[in-house]
């Protein structure tokens, strides 16, 4: 079976207006494509991976489900002590199975559904997303499971505004969408809004701190357009309980070249030997940094490391992440009024 590529989105600075808009809540989850046959489930990730064997439960849920053959687009999500837990679902990628099942039983995950790709013989991926979720809400309506959730939407802008000055938590932002439009696999034909700039990013390399001992910075780098790592800035923001760890797992990837494309310049001020030189990595690591602004495809300032994304492939991050968010002129030339 093909795998589909999610349909993606577009950075803008604030929500599209005007009328047919679909706005939705972005979930901060674990993007995923549940695609059901008679003969077996399976889950896809954003990056093309399986994901049924981490997340059982959700597999059996969609077994049990009346329809028999579909294919739906939406988030694995974990209520951890009743608030949706992106580290519970990090921990579920464990090569263990015992250890996947112990998490399975005690933190069950859910699916958060929000587009309908295909239902028995018929292609939804080409109706309208206003046909896509109709049928998406008919079908979820004759199902009684839990664990399958039909996220909100809403044609109101001002109540999608509400959202997004919730977001920040269990809410990612705010996604908009064409109510005229085909599902666009694997292109970036929707819009999404964030209270923050954050960046998916390749750790291509590091340095050690002044000691010689212990990682100080991870050195980020994005894909550009003929498919080289830049370096486009570091972190340094490690917590310190978490420094050893990291520190024995990075060494365990040094292998030049690092950086493919643009490389890191020397160091402005480590001083001892071992740290005078940044340490190449195989191109392995996916973190995702928060910035404030960027120069000549550069993060102006250090970042903030956020977290790690285990559910992407270093080759999905892409410099067009630091393009500047579209304006609102900029979306009606590519989007309409």
């Amino acid at each position: 079976m093909s795998v589909i590529a999610p349909m993606e989105a577009l950075l803008a600075e604030e929500l599209p207006a005007g009328e047919g808009w679909q706005y939705e809540p972005k979930w901060d989850g674990f993007r995923c494509i549940a695609v059901r046959t008679p003969a077996r489930v399976e889950l896809w990730s954003k990056s093309g991976k399986p994901l049924g064997r981490y997340f059982p439960e959700i597999a059996a849920m969609f077994e049990r489900l009346r329809a028999k053959r579909f294919s739906i687009d939406g988030e694995l999500l974990i209520d951890a002590g009743g608030e949706l837990s992106f580290g519970s679902l990090q921990m579920r990628l464990h090569p263990a199975e015992s250890r996947v099942r112990k998490l399975a039983a005690e933190s069950p995950a859910m699916f958060m559904a929000f587009d309908l790709l295909t239902e028995g013989p018929r292609n939804f991926a080409t109706r309208s997303l206003a046909d896509r979720r109709a049928a998406l809400e008919k079908m979820l309506a004759k199902e009684s499971e839990p664990m399958l959730l039909l996220s909100p939407a809403t044609t109101d802008r001002e109540e999608a505004m509400r959202w997004l000055e919730q977001s920040g938590g269990a809410l990612d932002g705010v996604i908009a969408k064409r109510r005229d439009e085909s599902y666009r696999a694997g292109e970036r034909a929707m819009v999404k809004v964030k209270q923050r700039r954050t960046a998916d990013c390749v750790v291509g390399g590091f340095r050690y701190d002044r000691a010689g001992k212990e990682v100080a910075s991870l050195l980020l780098g994005l894909y550009d357009d003929r498919g080289l790592l830049d370096h486009v800035g570091f972190t340094s923001s490690i917590p310190a309980k978490d420094r050893s760890a990291w520190t024995g797992e990075l060494e365990g990837l040094i292998e030049p070249p690092g950086f493919t494309g643009k490389a890191p310049g020397g160091p402005s001020r480590w001083t001892t030997e071992r740290s005078a030189e940044w340490q190449p990595l195989k191109p392995r690591i996916v973190v995702e940094v928060l910035y404030d602004q960027v120069t000549g495809q550069r993060f102006r300032h250090g970042t903030r490391l956020l977290r790690r994304r285990p559910d992407k492939l270093p080759k999905q991050c892409k410099m067009d992440q630091l393009r500047h968010p579209l304006t609102p002129a900029e979306l009606s030339q590519i989007f309409g009024p």
